[in-house]
């Protein structure tokens, strides 16, 4: 399971292939996410938020059958169609690898400590959390 915080780009289509190495996996299901349309600056607390990205895969890896993951989060500065996060998983079967790729994702945007700040014409103004955000993981809790 790789997880990973970092301000360099990625190559979505290297990870993917990389957990794919293993016969066994019949399913990678994959997203990234891209800074629309404002300039951001994403902040977070090293350590403490790649631990919460670690409990959020386990999690995930309890609910379904996961044979492999890979999280990546960028933080610094980003601007429009800038790749912000990748999150894939690799199963032996889709429905697994759909449902804990969602799940990761859902998590992520609730419970990973980062901080957004978008810079407009006006100034620079911290993005706050968003109620649809929270009713996406809401709907994993059992």
């Amino acid at each position: 399971m790789k997880v990973a915080v970092q301000t360099e780009d990625f190559d979505s289509g290297l990870e993917i292939r990389s957990l794919s190495k293993d016969k066994s996996v019949g399913a990678v299901a994959s997203f990234v996410g891209v800074v629309r349309e404002v300039p951001m600056t994403l902040e977070h607390y090293p350590g403490m938020t790649e631990n919460a990205i670690r409990k959020i895969v386990d999690e995930a890896a309890s609910r379904w059958q996961v044979m492999d993951c890979t999280v990546i989060h960028r933080y610094g500065d980003l601007e429009p169609n800038d790749q912000i996060v990748m999150v894939a998983v690799a199963s032996a079967h889709r429905g697994d690898a759909f449902q804990a790729c969602e799940f990761i994702m859902d998590y992520l945007k609730t419970q990973a400590p980062f901080w957004k700040k978008e810079h407009r014409g006006g100034g620079a103004t911290w993005v706050e959390a968003k109620a649809a955000d929270d009713e996406a993981a809401d709907r994993w809790k059992s």
